[in-house]
Formats: C-alpha cells, sequence, structure tokens
C-alpha cells in the first residue's frame, strides 16, 4: 500500500520542474499537492517506517535540492513524513498554512551552510600539555595503579573538559563571530565527537554567498595548521525552520 511522501512545501504560485526519484528500484513520480498559495512537494511511496540509511537520506535531499535550485522560498520537512493519503496532506497544508505563509518571504533567496572545525590531534595534543598543571595531572595518574589513581584520572578528565570548553570559546571567537555578521541567522550546535571545537551553521543570503565562501577560504587558511574544516551546503534553512511534524505509523 502507498502513502504520500512529504519532502518540503513552496509557494502553490511557482512551477519547479520536478524529476521522478528512484526507491527501492522504482521510478516515483515527484508532484505538489496545493491548498491556497501554498503547496507540498510529494511523493507516492510504500507506507512504512523510513529509516535514515544512505540512500533514503540521498533520496529525500535529491528532491529537496533540485527545487531549491528553482525556487527561491523552500521550507524543508524533516525526513521520514508519510501520510495515508493525499486529503491528509491537504489538512497538513491547511494546519501550517499560517507558519508557511510566515516562513517563506523569511526564507526567499536564503540558503543554508554549514562549518564544523576540527582539532588536529597533534595540534590539540600540544595545546593541552602547554598547561603545567595537566601536565603534572597526566604523570599522578600514569605514576599509580588503576584502582589508586581512580579519583586522579576523574580530576584529569574534569581538567581536560575545561581545556577543550576554552578551546570551543576561542575557535567561536575566532571563527564563528567572523562569519556570523554575514549571514543574516546563525547558530551554534552541540558538537559531535571529542574533537569538533565548532559546528555551526548558517543563513545566508544567496547574494553574499560567495562574500560568505571568501571568508570561509581566509579563515582556514589562517587555521588550516590546527583544525580541519567542514563546509557543506547549501542546504534548506533546516537549523532555522522550527516545523515538526508526526509521522503517521503504517496500519
Amino acid at each position: 500500500m502507498d502513502g504520500v511522501y512529504v519532502f518540503c512545501s513552496i509557494p502553490a504560485n511557482e512551477n519547479p520542474v520536478l524529476n521522478s526519484v528512484e526507491f527501492a528500484g522504482e521510478e516515483r513520480d515527484v508532484y505538489t499537492i496545493s491548498h491556497k498559495d501554498t503547496a507540498m512537494i510529494v511523493a507516492d511511496m510504500p507506507m512504512q517506517i523510513y529509516h535514515p540509511k544512505k540512500d533514503n537520506l540521498k533520496m529525500h535531499q535529491q528532491v529537496i535540492s533540485n527545487v531549491m535550485e528553482q525556487v527561491d522560498s523552500v521550507v524543508p520537512i524533516s525526513f521520514g513524513n508519510i501520510f495515508h493519503s493525499r486529503d491528509d496532506v491537504k489538512a497538513l497544508l491547511e494546519s501550517l498554512y499560517p507558519q508557511l505563509i510566515a516562513l517563506f518571504p523569511k526564507i526567499k533567496g536564503k540558503i543554508e551552510v554549514g562549518l564544523k572545525v576540527i582539532g588536529k590531534k597533534e595540534w590539540l595534543e600540544t595545546e593541552i600539555y602547554k598547561n603545567p598543571n595537566i601536565e603534572k595531572q597526566q604523570r599522578t595518574v600514569e605514576s599509580k595503579s588503576e584502582a589508586a589513581g581512580y579519583f586522579d584520572r576523574i580530576q584529569l578528565g574534569e581538567m581536560a573538559q575545561d581545556f577543550f570548553k576554552k578551546l570551543q570559546a576561542k575557535i567561536e571567537t575566532e571563527i564563528h563571530d567572523e562569519l556570523a555578521p554575514i549571514a543574516d541567522a546563525n547558530q551554534i550546535n552541540d558538537p559531535i565527537g571529542e574533537k569538533m571545537l565548532l559546528n555551526g551553521a548558517y543563513l545566508v543570503d544567496r547574494d553574499k554567498e560567495e562574500l560568505f565562501d571568501q571568508k570561509v577560504n581566509e579563515l582556514h587558511d589562517k587555521w588550516k595548521d590546527h583544525v580541519d574544516f567542514k563546509y557543506t551546503g547549501p542546504w534548506p534553512a533546516y537549523n532555522f525552520i522550527n516545523i515538526k511534524l508526526k509521522v503517521e505509523q503504517p496500519s
């Protein structure tokens, strides 16, 4: 049994060319469902729970990326939302209508880019041992048995955590704060992994995309001996839109 999988919402007066998408070896037509001056980009898909596997995520992003190339105001819908019928999607559009018509002008002509800054292992180790107290505590831990050094290891962990917080604050000041004024909005997300020093998202006007890219390149050249940059995008404004849908469970 097929349901209706939703990808994103756009103003109804936009008419992007919608390419079909492949799922489980079968081509699926992508089409629009409209309510007043809003529309949802959808495809008929098997009514099932969608797990965020690589192929599924690629399918989802492929459709949104195609729409973004043609439409200035794209409100992304999070991965995995499928509804029983087209009428259910129309009801969804009706309930979201006030939010969507408010969002379309705010994100018009804007893209999201992401920047993750990851400390290089050798540099992090050099920096942390510049602190004589940490180096001394490390020697204390190494001189004791595992049982005897239990509380010393806890203290060493707390000192290392404090070091990373200070380093993250430094990166925020010297990298994030340089990028934020070029963006229309910005957000620092929780770091992923112990070496990540910044996990930033930026909403950038397309007219300033080149300027933003140039600034990222300048900062990368300044910091490349110490950190790695992972610069991604353009994406729709996932981090700057708060629309949560209730996923329908397959019956």
